[in-house]
């Protein structure tokens, strides 16, 4: 039977490192303060409660019914920063996408989701799939993370992993004992590298299950949610340095120039 590796906030940096290359996943409980996960639940309150929630699940869609998604995390939840910041994500980041970058990686997709109660479980998928020109196992593109707003158990739909499937060949499929549902409590974050197999799980039971997913993707690839349109223009020049760089605001090497004369005459 599969299993997820978990370790505490105060495991060594190398033990995180060594875990996540041979299984492609990993959870750390404690990563984040129960007063931050609730800073973060309070900003994104507003926009979950105006999110648009399929009542009718169509079963050939991507996204399962019976769930809220938000995007563009960092223009609605300041929290949500320090999350994308964290030192040790940006870590892990340095150690599994620095080696396959030209200058640097980036912020690749931000979402709240909200598993509801009778959601069915999602496809089986890997965050690095819309690169289909490198062939499976491909090299480090992307490293994801799901921060916990609330407890994850199997039944409420907790994260379905296949940990090693991001070695696999294009052939090789699951068999079930090898897909578990990731469980962590409330401020714990999982990790997962972007050739791992995973997908939502399907929710039994009465609650809503709720999780912030941050990923980062090496910073020549093209990014799954356009930052550029996510975060108005008075936010993004807000930010610290280190976060616009992080969201694809600056040039990354001779990637990404813009001339701001243009941006004068449009204002």
């Amino acid at each position: 039977m599969a299993t997820i590796p978990r370790l505490s906030i105060d495991a060594p940096v190398e033990k995180r490192q060594q875990i996540l290359a041979k299984a492609g996943c990993l959870v750390i409980t404690d990563a984040a303060s129960m007063q931050t996960v609730d800073a973060l639940r309070a900003e994104m309150a507003p926009h979950m409660e105006q999110a648009r929630i399929a009542t009718e699940d169509d079963p050939a869609e991507f996204y399962p019914g019976n769930t809220r998604r938000v995007s563009s995390l960092v223009a609605r939840s300041e929290t949500s920063r320090s999350l994308i910041m964290d030192p040790m994500v940006t870590g892990l980041c340095d150690h599994f996408l620095l080696p396959n970058c030209t200058h640097r990686y980036q912020f690749h997709v931000t979402a709240a989701l909200e598993i509801g109660p009778g959601a069915r479980e999602q496809v089986l998928h890997r965050e690095e799939d819309p690169f289909s020109f490198f062939s499976l196992p491909r090299p480090n593109l992307v490293l994801a993370t799901m921060w916990a707003m609330n407890d994850f158990t199997e039944e409420n739909g907790g994260t379905l992993l296949v940990p090693g499937s991001h070695l696999w060949d294009a052939d090789r499929q699951p068999e079930p004992d090898e897909i578990v549902a990731a469980e962590m409590p409330k401020g714990a974050v999982l990790f997962w590298l972007g050739g791992l197999l995973h997908g939502a799980g399907e929710n039994r039971s009465d609650d809503w299950r709720y999780g912030v997913i941050l990923t980062y993707s090496l910073g020549w690839l093209r990014q799954e949610e356009n930052e550029s349109l996510a975060i108005p223009r008075d936010i993004a020049e807000g930010l610290s340095a280190e976060l616009r760089d992080m969201i694809g605001d600056t040039m990354n090497g001779s990637l990404g120039f813009a001339d701001k004369k243009i941006q004068m005459l449009t204002s």
